[in-house]
């Protein structure tokens, strides 16, 4: 069974088409990687098969389950970071982990979560700072934790490194390659053509709301004759 299918998905905001019929396969273990300029339809789509806004129209499924008709049991087996999400800065990242960590588990269960989060962060004893003293890259590394800490089956990654400096966009890069060797599907969104380029096994490139190609980082690159993906990017957007 596919962790992701999506079939003929369509979203409107009102009269404004904002995801035009698109459908993709993710399988279990793969890196994916949607990619596209700002204002193709990305984050739409990784809400929608969050469970969080629901389709006008189409078939999405998560571990064979309706986004529509069965959302509750896709959000047992996922996590969801979208690119702007924050933290309590008056807490410490300690206590942000153990609060979050609360919803999903308690007692021993809970301590091994929050202490896997803990290590995922890897923060050193700044884990016991106030959250408010972080840096960008701090921030972000807690947030991540956060997302991968509970065991899901399925990370969804709204532009994870976004505004990050080199050391720290390797460090969360690094979690999330090791994530996958522990069991997990990561489905990302991310500007950054270099990233996509190193993490991902295969991706959509989607412009105005519909996938403009999709395949392997090796297949799209041999087929535009490209050094990289960026070259890849800017071609497919250009004749799109």
């Amino acid at each position: 069974m596919a962790v992701v299918e999506i079939n003929n998905l369509k979203k409107f905001y009102g009269t404004l088409e904002a995801v035009k019929g698109i459908s993709f396969v993710i399988q279990k273990g793969e890196i994916f990687g949607l990619i596209g300029p700002n204002g193709a339809g990305k984050t739409t789509t990784l809400r929608v098969i969050s469970t969080l806004l629901k389709p006008t129209s189409g078939d999405v499924k998560v571990f064979g389950y309706n986004v529509v008709t069965e959302p509750e049991k896709i959000r047992r087996f996922i996590s969801y970071l979208p690119e702007d999400a924050g933290a309590y800065k008056n807490l410490t990242g300690m206590d942000f982990l153990t609060f979050i960590g609360r919803f999903f588990a308690n007692g021993e269960e809970l301590t091994k979560m929050v202490n896997k989060g803990v290590e995922i962060a890897n923060l050193g004893d700044r884990i016991r700072d106030k959250i408010s003293s972080y840096s960008k890259g701090m921030m972000r590394r807690l947030l991540v934790a956060r997302a991968l800490m509970t065991g899901p089956r399925l990370a969804i990654l709204d532009e994870p490194t976004s505004g990050l400096d080199v050391l720290n966009a390797q460090e969360v890069r690094k979690i999330i390659k090791d994530s996958v060797k522990s069991g997990v599907t990561v489905l990302l969104s991310s500007h950054n053509m270099l990233e996509v380029e190193f993490l991902c096994d295969k991706i959509a490139l989607i412009n105005n709301g519909v996938i403009v190609e999709s395949g392997t980082p090796s297949e799209l690159m041999k087929k535009y004759n490209s050094q990289n993906i960026e070259e890849v990017f800017t071609e497919v957007i250009k004749c799109s």
